[in-house]
């Protein structure tokens, strides 16, 4: 048996012992079918990064291999995807020529600094950070992004030159090149589109009616990309269309992927470390949202720290194997899934087959026009734009729908960058925002029970001598201040009251801040005749309070319940009202 420690960074010690024939047979077919799929899906990718094509299989290769031994998705498929292709782009636009050996430099170290920072924040356990990105924000991200990608695109289904990473910058380049148009580029390219566009929803329904069962259809379906592949090479080389102005692939090395190096200069990687850091973050965030949905199908547990060390070997080993940033893919793992994948293992029996395709299929993608490489890409993005999001965020929550609406705009207008930046600072300025103006209720007994509610939303019992307030949140700096301006204002509308009970069932942790804010009130309270209790205060937090002098100082009670607080203090104020009676009837004047 593997020694805790060691089988807890290396998951392929736990998974490798249990392997048999059965999940042998699952994990190959699963791995041939994302094979089929992968080798244009990283052509593709790497056209959109910028890269030399064959960098797509590279960065397939190796990547795969590694996050098979470190990472514990069985299902997740680690390779290029788009939106982390385009921010790859985007960050080496300004540092260098795309298609020059200082780009393909600055790819390495971008793989090589984002794979360090993953494994960086693995190893210390961080992978909790990234849920300062919340989803809404994750969702413009992405429309936003799918968007930009589309339109990046269409200077290959046009053929024409074209540049940008904004929104305004691309059309603007677009229109101003569009007497350039190459007529036959463009068949090419729209009739590709046309036809993915059709294979994702007509192609399943006429192989079920040719006879095929429903899993063999939906396999079929998804080899579109590949039908098209063959259908515009063999069209290109038949009529020799390169020489006509469409522009093609070209020569792709027949190899292994090779040894590099990334850059260590200390200029080059203070220039690429945010970006890198950007490209962490959303790869993180997009791999771990699909390998916990998949993985919840089959009952079996993702670490997502764990998941951040598998991630981060995957771009370590992209950046020494000609490759670039490189994360999990939605539309290839839901395929390695359906497919049949058992374990890990089909990852890397999908690398033994991509490593096949560059050793000797490589020369059939000669004549393979990058306007189909283009439409793969724009019919796969499209797919992720959803701006139904907008309306659902509106619906629930207008700080929610600010925060899309910026991540929206911003990433069009000013780029990827600006759009995950404005996206992280959003997510975090609502949550303080939120936290910062915690919900409290003035509550009251429901009658005949020991429950108690809103009193605006309910009809309860109440006590004139007694406000009951109780705290929907953690007590913290951002919100101490607002949970003594607020009570004193309830306490100054009841001029007969007596005493205040804070209500702390959903109050988890008070840090030092509120515990002043919580002695100020005492004071204040006290000063204007009032006692302050606590009611329903949970074990840790009580814990922290007794190791401060607040306890002492408190001028009420702590109460295990709201309504035995209630009781108590009803029949403390009856008694007082009877002595005052009593005193009243026995004076010298009466």
């Amino acid at each position: 048996m593997a020694f805790p420690p060691l089988a807890r960074y290396l998951p392929i010690l736990d998974w490798g012992r249990r392997y048999d024939r059965g999940k042998f047979t699952g994990d190959m077919v699963a791995a041939v079918i994302v094979t089929i799929m992968l080798i244009p899906q990283s052509l593709a990718y790497a056209l959109l990064a910028g890269m030399p094509p064959e960098a797509g299989i590279y960065a397939s290769i190796a990547p795969i291999v590694l996050y098979a031994i470190f990472g514990t998705s069985r299902a997740l498929a680690v390779g290029p995807v788009a939106v982390v292709s385009l921010m790859t782009a985007a960050a080496l636009g300004n540092i260098a020529a795309s298609g020059t050996a200082g780009y393909v430099t600055a790819a390495l170290t971008l793989a090589f600094l984002s794979g360090a920072i993953l494994l960086a924040l693995g190893l210390l356990r961080l992978g909790f950070l990234a849920n300062f990105l919340s989803h809404p924000v994750i969702a413009g991200f992405i429309t936003a992004s799918g968007i930009l990608i589309a339109a990046s695109q269409l200077r290959h289904i046009l053929g024409i030159e074209a540049e940008g990473h904004t929104l305004v910058t691309i059309l603007a380049s677009l229109w101003a090149h569009l007497g350039e148009v190459n007529l036959i580029t463009l068949l090419l390219g729209v009739t590709a589109t046309a036809f993915l566009f059709w294979v994702r929803r007509g192609l399943k329904p006429l192989l079920r009616r040719a006879g095929l069962g429903p899993r063999l259809a939906d396999t079929g379906a998804k080899m579109g990309p590949v039908l098209a592949i063959v259908g515009t090479t063999l069209a290109v080389w038949a009529y020799d269309l390169d020489a006509k102005g469409v522009a093609i692939v070209g020569e792709v090395p027949q190899s292994l992927p090779p040894l590099t190096l990334p850059s260590f200069s200390p200029a080059l990687l203070s220039e690429l470390f945010i970006p890198a850091l950007l490209i962490s973050v959303i790869g993180f965030v997009e791999s771990i949202s699909v390998a916990q949905t998949l993985a919840a199908k089959k009952r079996q547990r993702i670490d997502p720290d764990q998941e951040l060390i598998g991630l981060g070997s995957a771009n370590l080993g992209a950046a020494f194997t000609g490759g670039f940033p490189v994360t999990g893919g939605f539309s290839r793992s839901v395929v390695n899934y359906d497919a049949g994948a058992e374990t890990p293992a089909a990852g890397a029996f999908t690398a033994l087959g991509l490593a096949i395709a560059a050793l000797f299929l490589t020369p059939l993608i000669y004549f393979l026009p990058k306007a189909t490489l283009a439409a793969t890409i724009i019919v796969a993005v499209l797919s992720l734009v959803d701006f139904s999001i907008l309306k659902r965020a509106w619906s629930f929550s207008h700080a929610d729908f600010a925060a899309v609406s910026a991540t929206i705009l911003l990433t069009l207008l000013f780029g990827v960058e600006a759009g995950v930046s404005a996206g992280v600072i959003t997510s975090i300025l609502v949550h303080l925002y939120k936290t910062s103006r915690p919900h409290m209720a003035v509550v009251g007994r429901v009658p005949g029970t020991e429950h108690f509610r809103n009193v605006r939303r309910h009809e309860v019992e109440t006590q004139p001598h007694v406000l009951s307030l109780r705290v929907d949140e953690s007590l913290y700096f951002p919100n101490a201040r607002f949970l003594e301006d607020q009570l004193l204002r309830f306490a100054a509308d009841k001029p007969e009251l007596t005493d205040v009970v804070l209500m702390f069932p959903a109050v988890n942790e008070i840090d030092l801040s509120a515990l002043d804010s919580l002695e100020a009130i005492n004071t204040r309270l006290d000063h204007a005749g009032i006692r302050l209790h606590l009611s329903e205060v949970k074990g840790p937090v009580m814990d922290r309070l007794k190791r401060s002098h607040f306890l002492d100082a408190l001028t009420g009670d702590v109460f295990l319940s709201q309504h035995e607080a209630v009781l108590q203090l009803t029949h403390t104020n009856a008694n007082r009202c009877a002595a005052s009676v009593g005193k009243l009837a026995s004076s010298p004047d009466n």
